[in-house]
């Protein structure tokens, strides 16, 4: 379950508090990070709640970023390198938490930076609130370059997670700035081998251990950028879309006490191209029900189009074809709440993309019923369906 933060009251670490904070594991997953490394690591090094053990996993770096993470380990006895040839974050991440034993894993990763108090908030709020296995907090953007882009994300309000909606409305736990308790970790399995959105498929088994915190307060700084897996491309959108719908859908299987779905070691749908390809996969490499189907379609058509909403990549004309074939077939089963939003989303999307040129798209997205309401949005700006009343 996902605990609104306002319900618990924050635990504040004063100078010279004397509450007893348990030793942290840190693990930052590294690959071609040689540029941001070694900011992102002297972050951790530098931190108020210094009882810590730094596990850098490089996952087969072509750079010097191996050569950046064992000079530090070479001047700090808190610093392990791990190596692994190329084998996903899922992969290192489950490697840098089988090497260390502390009670509390934090996740790092290579391009971000801790708050120097960043552990002892975090650490003090578990100390006080037993139920909690694992939370976050907010964070300022900044870009490429270190400079601050003058934005601040701080987790939505919800009160809990829900993995019927499309796209599903996931536990909102900031992943750059995860800490999780051991114990209800390993309860839920470790990261499964998804290849994004991996972080998403473990607070939904998380939060069947306990409760999930978003803390209000700022803890460290997030890097956005071009090289980013989440912001590469609509390549990447279509494979995070289906990754996170995916993870929700198993989610609901767990939650009627249905067997879970069985991820594979080497799934076919990251190289289907299209999105209408990639779910095919994806269903018959983990069998899924007709209706289970139908509601991966719904949802990752939603989900794409969110994320086309603010990410620096758009809709293509096969991915405008695909989402408007999911909302005319497979969203039925929706609450009509759910079907009005995507009416919203589906509009906003549209006027987007006019506003950019690609009348050709909008039309395909776009039945006639919402033209009048999708120029509308286009000719006042209105596109961003998310920020827009009724």
């Amino acid at each position: 379950m996902l605990m609104p933060h306002a319900e618990t009251p924050l635990v504040f670490i004063n100078e010279g508090s004397t509450m007893a904070l348990p030793p942290c594991d840190v693990i930052i997953p590294a690959r071609n990070a040689a540029a941001t490394l070694g900011e992102a690591v002297s972050s951790v090094l530098a931190q108020t709640a210094p009882d810590l053990c730094l596990y850098i996993v490089d996952d087969g770096s072509t750079d010097s970023t191996q050569a950046i993470a064992r000079e530090f380990a070479a001047a700090d006895s808190r610093v392990t390198v791990l190596s692994l040839p190329g084998a996903g974050i899922s992969a290192a991440m489950n490697a840098g938490i089988a090497a260390g034993s502390n009670p509390v894993i934090a996740r790092l990763d290579a391009d971000d930076i801790s708050d120097p108090d960043r552990h002892a908030r975090q650490l003090a709020y578990f100390v006080a609130n037993r139920d909690v296995v694992a939370l976050s907090g907010a964070h300022r953007e900044i870009r490429a370059n270190g400079t601050l882009t003058g934005r601040i994300h701080r987790a939505a309000f919800e009160t809990h997670a829900d993995p019927a909606r499309a796209p599903a409305s996931e536990p909102p736990l900031t992943q750059p700035f995860f800490m999780v308790r051991r114990t209800a970790l390993m309860a839920a399995g470790g990261y499964r081998p998804f290849p994004v959105s991996e972080d998403s498929d473990l607070y939904w088994r998380l939060s069947e251990q306990g409760a999930l915190v978003c803390l209000p307060e700022i803890v460290g700084s997030y890097r956005v950028h071009s090289g980013s897996i989440s912001a590469a491309s609509i390549v990447n959108g279509r494979l995070m879309a289906l990754c996170s719908q995916l993870a929700a859908l198993s989610a609901r299987r767990r939650g009627r006490g249905a067997a879970d779905i069985i991820l594979p070691a080497q799934p076919r749908w990251r190289d289907a191209g299209d999105l209408a390809s990639m779910i095919d996969h994806a269903a018959a490499d983990t069998g899924l029900e007709p209706a289970e189907l139908r509601h991966l379609r719904i949802a990752c058509a939603a989900k794409l189009m969110e994320l086309a909403g603010y990410r620096p990549y758009e809709l293509e004309a096969r991915d405008c074809t695909f989402i408007a074939y999911a909302l005319e077939m497979d969203a039925d089963g929706l609450a009509p709440e759910n079907r009005s939003d995507l009416a919203k989303m589906r509009s906003a999307s549209a006027a987007r993309l006019l506003r950019k040129g690609h009348v050709g798209r909008a039309l395909k997205l776009a039945p006639v019923s919402l033209m009048p309401q999708t120029l509308l949005r286009a000719g006042t700006g209105r596109l961003y369906w998310s920020k827009l009343p009724g």
